[in-house]
C-alpha cells in the first residue's frame, strides 16, 4: 500500500508540471485577460494550412466593400487621388521643414501575400504627408463612424507613428498644403518613442461659447501595447464612434480600450460647473496649524541640553597585542621610481602608501582610542509638547463660483464634418507599411473587408510560424527557467515508467501480505468429535427450555 501512494505522489506531480509548463505557453500567446474579444467574422481563418510547408499559397483577390462606405484604399492598382504635401512644417529648421519623405507602394517583406500591395514610409528622420479626398464626406449625424486599416512595423520602430487624420471639412481644403497645422476632427493611430507605446484616439471638440477647438485625448489602454509594435507582424486598427457617445479602440479585432465621450476624455469635454474665485484671498489671521507647542509646557530642571550624544566607552580595553608603535600604512619597499621622474619638474620621489604587513595578524596598530558609545544622559535640544490647536481654522481654500465659461455639450458625437484623410508622420524607421483603409458605419462591411485583407495576412503569417520545439526555444530564451521544466517533463515520464513497470524485489512482509489461506482438510477423526460436542449442546439447551415451561 505504502508503494501504492508513493507512485501516485509521483503521478500527480509530474502532471502538475506539466500543466504548468502548458499554461506558461499557452499564457504567451494570449492576449490580457481584461481584453474583450468582439464576434468577428472568421471566415478567412477556417481554411486548413499546411504547417509542414514554408509558406502558404494563396490567391489573392483586391477586397471589395460589400456596402455603403465613405472612403476605401487597397494600393493594389494605381495610386489615383493620393496628394503629396509640398509645404514646409511650422516652427522648425529649414533644413528638415520640408515634407520630402519619401513613399512606396509595394509587397510587404516578409509573408507576402502575391498581388497585395501597401503604402510604405521609406525614409528616415524625415517629415512625411499624404492625404486624399474622401469618397463622401461623413457627417456625424445618426450613423456611427468606423474607421479601420492595417499598419506592419516591417523594421520594428525606435520612435515615430502610424496614425491617421481625418481632416474637417472646410472651403479652403487643400491637400497640396496639408500640414501639421491643417485642421483635423479625428487622429487615430499607434505612436511610439523610447519605452512609450501610445495608441492614440484624439477628436477636435468645438467650444460652443468661443468657437475655439480642444483636443480630447481618450485615456490610455489598461493593456501592454508593447508586441503590437515589436513582432513585425500586419495588425488591423479599428476605431468605432456611436452616436451615443461611446467609443472603441480595437488591435486585431478585440478592444483594448472603450469609453464614453463625455466622461473618458481628457481634458473633459464639459467644464465644471463651478470653479475657485481667483480674487479671493486667504485672511491674514487664517490659523491652519492642527499642531502647536504647548504654550505651558516647561523644561524640567534635570534637562541637560549641552550633554554630547556619545561618549567614549569607559569599560573598553585595548586588545591584547595593539602595536601601538606600527603605523597603518608604510612605503611599499618593492616601489620604485620611475625612469622618467624629474625632481625638478616632479618633486621628491616618494613610494607609495600600501597597508602595513605587520598589522594583518594584530588587532590593530597606531594610537589607541577607545570607541564611542551612545550616551545615556544624552536628551538633546528641548522642545515643547504638541497639542491640538485651540485656534485652527482648516486648510484655506478659495470659495467657489460660478463658471462664467461653463456649458454643456450633452451629444459631443456631433463632431465637425470631415471630408478627406491623411497621413502627417516623422520617423526613425523606415518601411513602416499601411493597407485598406475603409471608413463606414456598418460593422458588417468593416468585418468583411477585415477578412477579405487583413484575414488573409494573418492566414499566411500563421502558416509561415516556426513549430512547437521552435516556439518552445525561443519562450526559454525569454524566460531561461523554463528550461528546469522542459528538463523535468521529459524526465518524469520516464521516471514514472520505472516506477510503475520495473519490477520490485518482494519482501518477506508482501509475501505474507499475499499468502492466500489454505484451509486443512478435516478427517473423520477430527470431524465426529466436533458432531458430538454439537449434538451435547443441543441438549443442555433443550433440557433449559423444559425446566422454564414447568416453572410457569
Amino acid at each position: 500500500i505504502t508503494r501504492m501512494h508513493f507512485q501516485w505522489d509521483w503521478l500527480c506531480l509530474g502532471v502538475l508540471i506539466i500543466s504548468s509548463v502548458t499554461a506558461e505557453i499557452e499564457n504567451e500567446e494570449t492576449l490580457d485577460a481584461d481584453v474583450e474579444v468582439e464576434d468577428f467574422d472568421k471566415q478567412s481563418q477556417d481554411a486548413d494550412v499546411d504547417r509542414d510547408k514554408s509558406s502558404l499559397e494563396v490567391v489573392y483577390q483586391t477586397p471589395k466593400p460589400t456596402g455603403e462606405v465613405y472612403f476605401t484604399e487597397t494600393f493594389d492598382g494605381v495610386l489615383a487621388g493620393w496628394v503629396l504635401s509640398k509645404t514646409k512644417k511650422e516652427d522648425t529648421d529649414d533644413n528638415i521643414a520640408k515634407y520630402d519623405g519619401r513613399w512606396e507602394v509595394e509587397e510587404l517583406k516578409e509573408n507576402t501575400v502575391p498581388g497585395d500591395r501597401g503604402l510604405v514610409l521609406k525614409s528616415v528622420a524625415k517629415h512625411h504627408a499624404i492625404s486624399a479626398m474622401l469618397t463622401k464626406a461623413f457627417i456625424f449625424d445618426n450613423k456611427p463612424l468606423i474607421v479601420q486599416y492595417e499598419v506592419n512595423f516591417q523594421e520594428g520602430i525606435d520612435c515615430g507613428g502610424a496614425y491617421i487624420k481625418l481632416l474637417s471639412s472646410s472651403d479652403d481644403l487643400n491637400l497640396e498644403y496639408f500640414f501639421d497645422k491643417t485642421p483635423y476632427t479625428i487622429m487615430f493611430g499607434p505612436d511610439k518613442c523610447g519605452e512609450d507605446y501610445k495608441l492614440h484616439f484624439i477628436f477636435r471638440h468645438k467650444n460652443p461659447k468661443t468657437g475655439e477647438y480642444d483636443e480630447k485625448h481618450a485615456k490610455r489602454p489598461d493593456i501592454d501595447l508593447k508586441k503590437f509594435y515589436l513582432d513585425k507582424k500586419t495588425h488591423l486598427y479599428t476605431l468605432v464612434l456611436k452616436p451615443d457617445d461611446t467609443f472603441e479602440m480595437l488591435i486585431d479585432q478585440s478592444v483594448v480600450s472603450k469609453g464614453s465621450l463625455l466622461e473618458d476624455m481628457v481634458p473633459p469635454v464639459n467644464p465644471p460647473k463651478e470653479i475657485e474665485d481667483p480674487n479671493d484671498k486667504k485672511p491674514d489671521g487664517w490659523d491652519e496649524r492642527p499642531k502647536i507647542p504647548d504654550p505651558d509646557a516647561v523644561k524640567p530642571d534635570d534637562w541637560d541640553e549641552d550633554e554630547p550624544s556619545k561618549i567614549e566607552d569607559p569599560d573598553a580595553v585595548k586588545p591584547e597585542g595593539w602595536l601601538d608603535d606600527e603605523p597603518q600604512y608604510v612605503p611599499d619597499p618593492n616601489a620604485k621610481k620611475p625612469k622618467d621622474w624629474d625632481e625638478e619638474m616632479d618633486g621628491e620621489w616618494e613610494a607609495p602608501q600600501i597597508p602595513n604587513p605587520k598589522c594583518e595578524t594584530a588587532p590593530g596598530c597606531g594610537h589607541w582610542v577607545r570607541p564611542m558609545k551612545n550616551n545615556p544622559n544624552y536628551k538633546g535640544k528641548w522642545k515643547a509638547p504638541m497639542i491640538d490647536n485651540p485656534n485652527y481654522q482648516g486648510i484655506w481654500s478659495p470659495r467657489k463660483i460660478l463658471n462664467p465659461d461653463y456649458f454643456e455639450d450633452l451629444h459631443p458625437f456631433k463632431m465637425t464634418t470631415v471630408n478627406a484623410i491623411g497621413l502627417e508622420l516623422w520617423s526613425m524607421t523606415s518601411d513602416i507599411y499601411f493597407d485598406n483603409f475603409i471608413i463606414c458605419s456598418e460593422k458588417e462591411v468593416a468585418d468583411r473587408w477585415a477578412a477579405d485583407g487583413w484575414g488573409l495576412k494573418k492566414l499566411v503569417a500563421s502558416a509561415n510560424e516556426p513549430g512547437m520545439f521552435s516556439q518552445l526555444v525561443t519562450a526559454a530564451e525569454d524566460h531561461p527557467w523554463l528550461w528546469v521544466l522542459y528538463i523535468l517533463t521529459l524526465a518524469l515520464p520516464v521516471g514514472l515508467g520505472v516506477l510503475f513497470c520495473w519490477p520490485a524485489k518482494k519482501t518477506d512482509e508482501d509475501i505474507d501480505f499475499k499468502k492466500p489461506d489454505i484451509s486443512k482438510p478435516i478427517t473423520k477423526g477430527e470431524l465426529k468429535p466436533e458432531r458430538e460436542e454439537l449434538e451435547d449442546d443441543e441438549i443442555e439447551l433443550e433440557e433449559k427450555e423444559n425446566e422454564g415451561t414447568a416453572e410457569d
